[in-house]
């Protein structure tokens, strides 16, 4: 978890319903929602602005200020986007306390070139760009660096890769981090590989000579003369 909890004021939200949230939106304001530990779900009102820069930065915890003069510790439980996908417009967050013990998804730094990567025509590729962990809420980071300077061979798996004290992988441990392709390879497999399709024969020009070396000439019909004799 980051070294400092991100704290956001909030205020009750004294409406619901699409109208109201857009109406807040565009006032700089995020709806949230805030539940957990038995409590009463609370509709929030949100600073947009200090809360999008919060999650930009990693944060997976947040301190919610409430009107009273409480804060209560809580996960980033769920993001809502808007019909284009890249605007957060609804958080949803869960009461916890620090040595819970939760699972989250983390994004992943990715770091360094393997030996394998250096070969001509080799392509580095990264499968995920996070990764879904266990641990408590005080050992969440903000973000894993993987460093594939060590890789061995073409393909470093979930399992291959030692992670910092405390988190556990909850992806399956053969799913892959990154791996090593060669497109030259590829490329030269594709141009040598058989189309399927065989040229046609062309035979036109050795049937016209056919035709003209063993056609018999053409027979005409008997004359009256013919059939008296």
């Amino acid at each position: 978890m980051s070294k400092t909890t991100p704290t956001l004021q909030a205020q009750p939200r004294e409406k619901l319903g699409t109208r109201y949230t857009k109406r807040l939106r565009a006032s700089g304001k995020m709806p949230a929602i805030l539940y957990g530990h038995g409590s009463q779900p609370m509709a929030l009102q949100l600073d947009a602005k200090q809360t999008l820069q919060s999650l930009q930065q990693g944060a997976h915890v947040l301190n919610i200020a409430l009107e009273g003069g409480t804060t209560e510790t809580c996960l980033v439980k769920d993001l809502q986007f808007g019909w284009l996908g890249d605007n957060v417009i609804h958080v949803d967050l869960a009461r916890v306390n620090l040595d819970e013990m939760v699972t989250v998804k983390v994004r992943l730094n990715y770091f360094g070139q393997p030996e394998s990567a250096k070969r001509p025509g080799a392509v580095l590729t990264h499968d995920v760009t996070e990764l879904e962990v266990s641990c408590k809420v005080r050992d969440i980071p903000e973000e894993i660096r993987i460093d594939l300077t060590n890789m061995k061979g073409d393909l470093l798996t979930v399992g291959e890769y030692k992670l910092p004290t405390g988190i556990t992988a909850v992806t399956d441990s053969h799913s892959a981090y990154a791996r090593v392709i060669i497109v030259q390879e590829e490329l030269a497999a594709e141009a040598t590989a058989p189309t399927g399709v065989a040229e046609p024969e062309v035979l036109t020009a050795k049937k016209d000579k056919e035709g003209a070396e063993g056609a018999a000439p053409a027979k005409t019909a008997p004359t009256k003369e013919d059939k008296k004799a």
